[in-house]
């Protein structure tokens, strides 16, 4: 079976790929491209570890073929921090001891990071619903809340600021 070429847009850098037709966006992702910060959990779209923004909607990337991100913007939790400076998330997830494993820290920062982007002043019960997607098997959900919570206030006080 002859291979379908990509162009699109990770994490704000033009990429083109060639992949299988049925190859997953996880698997371009981890295998062709090198960005194993989306990790396959589940294959089934149950657990969030994979997620990635697809045009700024957040979908798990081993239900979405390699394929349909032709033409389209891909952001990955690679491209959350800006050099060796953090996304207020990723420092918030560290300061209140939010993630254990790690395995699904990836899915939940880049769920995090589309509600806050959309959302700059979630509630808790807004956070709770836009994390639902993603289970963690280590460390509860209270931390990730609260520091979901924090790096939410953080992001408003830097946009106050200018």
């Amino acid at each position: 079976m002859a291979g379908v070429h990509v162009a699109t847009t990770i994490n704000g850098d033009a990429v083109e790929y060639v992949c299988h037709p049925r190859e997953t966006l996880l698997d371009v992702l981890r295998n062709r491209l090198g960005l194993t910060g989306a990790k396959e959990g589940c294959g089934t779209g149950d657990c969030g570890a994979c997620s990635v923004t697809i045009d700024g909607r957040l979908v798990c990337s081993c239900l979405v073929l390699g394929a349909e991100a032709d033409g389209r913007a891909v952001g990955t939790v690679e491209g959350l921090a800006s050099g060796n400076a953090l996304h207020p998330l990723q420092d918030k997830f560290l300061e209140h001891a939010a993630l254990q494993c790690g395995i699904c820290t990836p899915g939940f920062l880049v769920a995090a990071k589309a509600l806050l982007d959309r959302n700059a002043d979630p509630s808790e019960e807004e956070i709770r619903y836009a994390l639902a997607g993603n289970l963690c098997r280590c460390t509860g959900y209270d931390k990730i809340v609260r520091a979901v919570a924090a790096a939410a206030k953080e992001v408003r006080t830097k946009k106050a600021k200018g």
